[in-house]
């Protein structure tokens, strides 16, 4: 937890200073989730601790993950009566950045304004002093029991604080900065340093709790050449030592010989100076006793002072060895970085750059803390340094992986100093066959690393060549032209030395628990040290397969194959944007296919041309494209067998120059490259990992299908593509581009890159189209034809996908047409007239005879009265008609009459229907 009291300093970089060339530690960042543990005694019982008088810490963890919180005095023995532990957080807990945590109730605070807090990290920028938690120590490896009367005393030579740093010593003696932290979760380490003299070795590492180094990363710091550089460490979960060591190593003469226990000088070979000549210098002394050099990592010092490796099972940082504790295995390999002797398994030699024929001379002269190129016979000579190593001990698990072709590398740290075109080569032999170059430097190179991945587990040799120019002149012109080698650093070899421990997996057995191989695909747990498989869509670290953080996840559109070795595509893919989903599937894309760039011409006119082979996806992530240099096999006579160079990858270049240039049957394929060794990545943005795609070396896209990019990288790393090569194949619909399409370069690049780096192609193919679904058909449905309807489906224009479904088979549906429509409508209209019809006619007819039954009403009516007597028959006058005549008041229409008879009913159920009497006038109402 930061304290919120450390604020911000300026830095040493701009005050112009002209200190002595050490090396200085600016500030130093820890991002972890830590607890610091210290345990004091009580002191004698005195007055009552105030609060001013002592802090409150954290207890360790237990394995509930619970710990307490106690009161720790600031100075042991001067109060007592201290606060009584109380229950503390839980392990697992953490303030946020811009927070603290108050000690006393153990709650988080937000920092005061003008303060700082990085939550779970600390920061060191205030060097007045050495800071709470680090150890500064001091030592010499060199002192020998025969000549302690000759050495100087190291008590001194510690890491001292200057305020805004910290600085190592300048002397021969080894001085360590430490600093122990328990992390609670994985973390990481950066400081800030200076480093310009490379007279001092300067090395960070970090160890756990059982002395076990992180293997993954180089612990030898680069000089620095612009100020200050950044410097950052992955930290694990758990207990971590960091170091800073330095050491300078004082070499006597430029040419002399040092030997363990007497200092001896010769000439260097061959002599091309006069020491009769006036002011010439006179050869030392022989003979006279010196501190010994220290031996290598994994070497011990024997009682007559020489080099011995330590036993398997065992380490040494060139010192006593020690056996590895209960859990680990040695990491055996080879480790120089003093330059005593020549190591038994290294030769020099001189060759001529004239007829090529071997001196007989010595190449490298051995200094102390580097070997270095000798004079040599002349300017234009190769100086010849060569490494054999007999062969390899990779981890099981890493023989398991047949895709992962990395059995050990090698890293060496070297440094040129010349005055015109020198030349550094570095080459790789196999099986005592010719070396072929790898890597070449011209010119001034400072102090640098490189490494070489190793593929073959075969005996191989290591060859550095040095030549100061390539002409030929009498004289001897760039003697001060040298290069020089601080280390060389082989990994898994065979009957190799270990200088630490690594954890491996326990197998039980009757006489305890001993090492053995995880399977592939399985890391080791570090608290159990059992092996546990990563999880799905991961891979693992097969040279660092220690804890969860060992297994990485795949990148986008990738999955991992079945051992977690490495990620692949699979031939699918899927895309979401706003109006729908887009479906690949690029089997027809899987199978190598190969591409030529455009015709390019040497100095002398002699044509070549660069050869592609891509192998995209599918194949379990099996690499399947390969270029091959068949120079070697074509100057071989016919039945006889040659070796041929080649590589396999994702995507490889070659040069190929064609039949009629060289003469032979075939074309020669020389030089091939690795651009693609591991898929990063497939998506539809433009950049992925740090690479980028850039979408205007390309014809833009018509249709408005988003390009489908697969991002790849490759392992080599050269003095141009320090990050290695990325490779960029954007895959492009192209309905009219039948299986396997086409590939095509950028315009305004005819070689595949700009940069020589990143190198983009670009593969329209009808296979690379989108898979066809429901979203691409729409349905037609015709008219009725005698009864019948059809739905024809058919693809929307312009078509936009392959493969994928099918379009539906036309459907037929029974319908009615509209002559049967008409026909019904018809016959309902007729019917419905003649219904009105009848109805009008019933109630017609209804009418009238109401119209009678009134009519009769209203003549009784009349008679009543009138007080007529009672008739005394029933007989009817001579010249009547039987029925009565009715008189209307008015004439009115049929529907009139309707209407009269239903409005002028009464109350009492009646109507009121005027009336006439025979006389014409009106009578009554009734």
């Amino acid at each position: 937890m930061a304290e919120p009291g450390h604020s911000l300093h300026p830095s040493a970089r701009g005050r112009g200073r002209t200190d002595p060339p050490t090396l200085r530690l600016l500030r130093l960042l820890l991002w972890v989730g830590t607890t610091f543990q210290v345990t004091q005694g009580a002191g004698p019982e005195l007055h009552a601790c105030k609060e001013s008088e002592y802090h409150y810490e954290y207890t360790a963890c237990d394995s509930l993950g619970s710990r307490w919180r106690v009161a720790v005095p600031h100075t042991p023995g001067l109060c007592t009566s201290l606060p009584d532990p109380v229950k503390g957080t839980e392990c697992s807990f953490s303030c946020k950045a811009g927070e603290f945590l108050d000690m006393k109730d153990q709650s988080c605070k937000p920092c005061a304004e003008g303060r700082y807090s990085l939550g779970t990290g600390i920061r060191f920028d205030e060097w007045d002093g050495l800071p709470h938690g680090f150890a500064s120590l001091s030592t010499n490896v060199e002192i020998e029991d025969s000549t302690t009367d000759s050495t100087e005393n190291c008590t001194s030579s510690k890491w001292v604080p200057l305020g805004d740093y910290i600085s190592s010593n300048t002397d021969e003696c080894t001085a360590t900065l430490m600093y122990a932290v328990n992390l609670k979760q994985s973390g990481t380490v950066n400081f800030e340093y200076y480093y310009p003299d490379s007279s001092i070795i300067f090395e960070f590492f970090v160890q756990n709790d059982q002395c076990q180094p992180n293997a993954d990363d180089s612990k030898w710091m680069k000089t620095t050449e612009k100020g200050w550089e950044l410097h950052s460490v992955e930290l694990n979960r758990g207990n971590n030592v960091l170091y800073w060591r330095t050491a300078a190593f004082s070499v006597w003469s430029k040419v002399s010989k040092p030997v363990l226990t007497q200092l001896m000088y010769k000439w260097a070979q061959p002599k091309i100076c006069s020491e009769d000549l006036e002011g010439a210098v006179k050869l030392p002394a022989s003979g006279m006793k010196t501190r010994c050099p220290p031996c290598n990592p994994g070497f011990f010092k024997t009682n007559s002072s020489t080099c011995e490796p330590c036993p398997y099972g065992s380490y040494s940082n060139g010192s006593d060895c020690s056996h590895c504790p209960a859990g680990t295995e040695p990491a055996v390999g080879f480790e120089y970085k003093w330059w005593n002797t020549l190591p038994t398994n290294m030769e020099t030699t001189v060759l001529s750059g004239i007829n090529f024929e071997y001196k007989g001379m010595t190449g490298w002269e051995v200094a102390g803390d580097h070997i270095y190129t000798a004079v040599g016979a002349s300017d234009n000579d190769f100086m010849i340094l060569t490494l054999v190593v007999p062969g390899f001990r990779p981890p099981q698990s890493v023989m398991a992986d047949t895709e992962n072709k990395e059995v050990a590398r090698i890293t060496f740290v070297f440094e040129t100093i010349c005055s015109v075109n020198c030349e550094l080569y570095f080459m790789v032999g196999m099986n005592s066959r010719t070396n072929s170059p790898v890597e070449t430097w011209r010119g001034s190179k400072g102090k640098q690393s490189y490494t070489y991945i190793i593929e073959e587990n075969a005996t191989m040799s290591f060859t550095w060549a040095f030549q100061r120019t390539s002409f030929h002149e009498t004289g001897r012109k760039y003697t001060n032209d040298v290069a020089k080698i601080y280390s060389i650093n082989v990994t898994n070899v065979m009957d190799g030395v270990a200088s630490y421990c690594r954890p491996c997996a326990l197998e039980a057995s009757d006489i305890g628990s001993s090492c053995t191989s995880c399977p592939a695909g399985y890391y080791i747990d570090r608290d159990s040290g059992t092996c546990r498989s990563c999880p799905p869509n991961t891979i693992l670290k097969a040279h660092q397969p220690y804890g969860a953080q060992a297994c990485v996840t795949c990148g986008p559109g990738t999955k991992s194959n079945k051992i977690h070795s490495l990620c692949y595509n699979d031939c699918t893919f899927s895309v979401s944007t706003p109006t729908r989903t887009f479906d690949y599937n690029f089997l027809a894309l899987e199978n190598t296919v190969s591409l030529a760039g455009g015709p390019s011409f040497t100095s002398k006119g002699l044509k070549y041309f660069h050869h592609f082979t891509f192998s995209l996806c599918g194949n379990q992530g099996k690499k399947m494209s390969v270029c091959t240099d068949n120079v070697t096999d074509l100057r071989i006579p016919e039945g006889e067998s040659g070796f041929s160079k080649s590589i396999t990858a994702y995507v490889c270049q070659a040069v190929i120059i064609p039949p009629e240039v060289t003469g032979y049957k075939a074309g020669v394929s020389s030089q091939p490259v690795s651009l693609a060794d591991r898929l990063i990545g497939v998506t539809t943005d433009m950049t992925l990992d740090g690479i980028t795609s850039p979408a205007e070396l390309f014809h833009p896209e018509p249709l408005g299908i988003p390009d489908v990019i697969f991002f790849y990288r490759s392992n080599d790393v050269t003095q141009s593509c320090s990050s290695g090569r990325s490779t960029t194949i954007r895959v492009r619909c192209s309905l009219l581009k039948p299986a396997p399409g086409s590939l095509s370069l950028p315009s305004t690049c005819s070689d595949g890159t700009c940069d020589g780096c990143n190198f983009h192609f670009l593969w329209e193919s009808v296979a690379a189209c989108p898979l066809c679904s429901a979203a691409d058909y729409h349905a037609i449905v015709s008219s009725c034809v005698a009864g019948i309807q059809k739905t024809t489906y058919v693809w929307r224009e312009p078509k936009l996908c392959s493969h994928g479904i099918s379009l539906p088979e036309q459907r037929v549906t029974i319908c009615k047409t509209i002559d049967f429509w008409l026909k019904v409508g018809i016959s309902a209209g007729t019917c419905t007239a003649i219904l009105l019809t009848v109805l009008t006619c019933y109630f017609w007819k209804k009418n009238q005879k109401l119209e009678y039954k009134y009519s009769k009403l209203v003549m009784n009516a009349t008679l009543k009265d009138c007080d007529l007597p009672a008739a005394d028959s029933c007989a009817i006058m001579e010249g009547e008609d039987v029925e009565d005549d009715l008189i209307f008041t008015s004439k009115k229409s049929l529907f009139g009459k309707i209407r009269s008879f239903t409005s002028k009913r009464t109350p009492d159920g009646f109507d009121s229907v005027p009336l006439k009497t025979s006389s014409g006038s009106p009578d009554m109402d009734l």
